[in-house]
């Protein structure tokens, strides 16, 4: 029997985003298939508030995000835009924020070292 899980974006329940430990200001996360204690590896849906930062990390594996909606500038200042698609290759080293908030697919391939 095949298992199947169907959500809507507009009916997620998100919970403050703590995956560096302290949740952080102004991010929340609905976990699709994301597991920490398996190396951090799966899926998540990230919102940022107007104003949010993430905090500045290395990634050990593959990230990459799809940009559902709002915008979303990195640290040296390239902004991403609804639509756009987002891959940080293994030793990457950032922290991004939002303006007026933003909503994120996320696909992790291992976790992120706070810096």
């Amino acid at each position: 029997m095949t298992k199947r899980f169907i959500n809507n974006i507009h009916n997620l329940e998100f919970k403050p985003f703590d995956n560096y430990g302290e949740p952080v200001k102004g991010m929340s996360w609905h976990k699709i298939s994301y597991d920490k204690q398996n190396g951090g590896f799966g899926t998540y849906i990230l919102k940022m508030d107007p104003g949010a930062k993430s905090l500045p990390h290395t990634h050990q594996g593959f990230e990459e995000f799809y940009v559902i909606d709002g915008e979303l500038e990195d640290a040296d200042g390239k902004i991403f835009k609804k639509g756009d698609f987002i891959t940080f290759e293994p030793g990457t080293t950032h922290n991004s924020q939002t303006k007026n908030g933003c909503l994120l697919i996320v696909f992790m391939r291992g976790i992120n070292k706070p810096i």
